[in-house]
């Protein structure tokens, strides 16, 4: 038969991932019920959103994340009342032989029923599906259904709060993102050795003080904005680069996966000698050619890369090789307390003679104290920052003014 899913299906949205006790449940009605695939989805307003199925869903053309059209998916009539529990062949069914769901998503047989909430309201609607009639389904097995549905209730709650928590974040991420991104603070990066500031790093601030940075950025991917998110700060920041002395770099952070989502476009045009890429060590570097392609370009337009907070993990040796980082930034957590550990101090001395044997040099991150910055200096290091030598500004020329004292 010819499948046209346009009319019925709408756009994929973004949904939290079911619990284990309601994947399993639905694994059990398929089972129980010998039918192609089972399914709970949530009614968000005309839409039927499905959010956990169990068996084999493609054939039906939906998967987690799909969405129906209310008024041409079969649950709208199991929810008004017009439509029963269950119907063994829609095709012999008066009510349903005409159905845009029955012939698009090709339905023969149905099991549905409303899942509520725990204050009684509707959630959505559990189901099964089958490709062939099934003539030897009963009523009994409609109130097997409702029992799985009732014992649901407590498992959609849960979800339905996820998905409330969900939606917030998205909404909090996407009108950040339409208003131009984070703001941004500097922080002056040093030349321990000539000490002047030799750039400045541009440091992602977000509105709500409840949440860190780096949980603004782990909510983003939770709802899949990761990317965006990071390419508005990353424009944000390329949007100060004129501003900024000459002779002054600008360090700009961002994970591996956007280098290929639009970041080598960005900076084509900008006065790309003065970029430093920093790529935390905690985003491994895919060994695709995407990501290679894109690093390559990258440094054929003059842009640096750096390895960030090197030391905060187990994958920074890793990391080095797969990027070959023009510089290192050693994490502070390997800097505090430099000046009496004899193990940070090794470390240290280690990946100096690393940054040498690949060209590059070392940024030692978190330098807070007098003692810090001299043992920094004596282990080889060649640059620092941290708020002994400067905390970040709001204010770029605040971040570049020792520069030109």
């Amino acid at each position: 038969m010819t499948v046209r899913t346009a009319t019925l299906l709408g756009p994929t949205a973004e949904v939290p991932t079911p619990s284990a006790v309601v994947v399993e449940l639905l694994a059990v009605l398929r089972r129980h019920l010998r039918m192609d695939t089972a399914w709970l989805g949530r009614i968000e307003g005309d839409m039927l959103v499905i959010q956990a199925i169990s068996g084999d869903g493609d054939s039906f053309h939906i998967t987690q994340g799909s969405t129906v059209r209310r008024r041409r998916g079969l649950y709208a009539g199991v929810l008004s009342g017009q439509l029963p529990t269950l119907i063994p062949d829609t095709l012999a069914d008066p009510r349903t032989a005409d159905s845009a769901a029955v012939r698009e998503l090709d339905i023969r047989s149905y099991v549905a029923a409303p899942v509520m909430t725990g204050d009684g309201t509707i959630y959505g609607v559990l189901g099964c599906l089958g490709h062939r009639p099934h003539r030897e389904l009963r009523e009994r097995d409609a109130r097997f259904l409702l029992m799985l549905a009732e014992i649901l209730c407590d498992s959609v709650s849960d979800l339905h709060r996820i998905w409330q928590a969900r939606s917030q974040i998205w909404l909090d991420v996407s009108r950040l993102i339409d208003q131009g991104g984070p703001a941004l603070a500097f922080q002056p990066v040093f030349d321990l050795e000539q000490a002047r500031i030799v750039g400045v790093e541009a440091l992602s601030r977000f509105p709500d003080p409840c949440r860190s940075t780096a949980q603004w950025f782990v909510a983003a991917g939770a709802v899949g904005l990761t990317v965006e998110l990071e390419l508005a700060a990353v424009r944000r920041a390329l949007g100060a680069l004129p501003r900024i002395p000459a002779h002054i770099g600008l360090a700009i952070n961002t994970s591996a996966t956007t280098l290929s989502a639009g970041l080598v476009e960005m900076i084509t045009g900008t006065d790309a000698e003065r970029l430093l890429v920093e790529i935390t060590e905690h985003q491994r570097i895919a060994d695709a050619p995407e990501v290679t392609r894109d690093l390559d370009r990258l440094r054929r337009l003059g842009v640096r890369f750096a390895a960030d907070d090197v030391g905060a993990g187990y994958s920074g040796l890793e990391q080095l090789v797969r990027l070959r980082p023009e510089i290192i930034k050693m994490d502070c957590s390997l800097t505090q307390g430099i000046d009496t550990d004899p193990a940070r101090r090794a470390v240290a001395t280690g990946l100096v003679h690393v940054a040498e044997e690949i060209g590059g040099g070392v940024v030692a991150e978190g330098i807070e104290t007098a003692g810090e910055l001299l043992t920094t200096r004596d282990t080889g290091i060649r640059y620092g920052q941290g708020f002994l030598l400067g905390s970040p500004t709001p204010v770029l020329r605040d971040a570049c003014v020792a520069a030109d004292e």
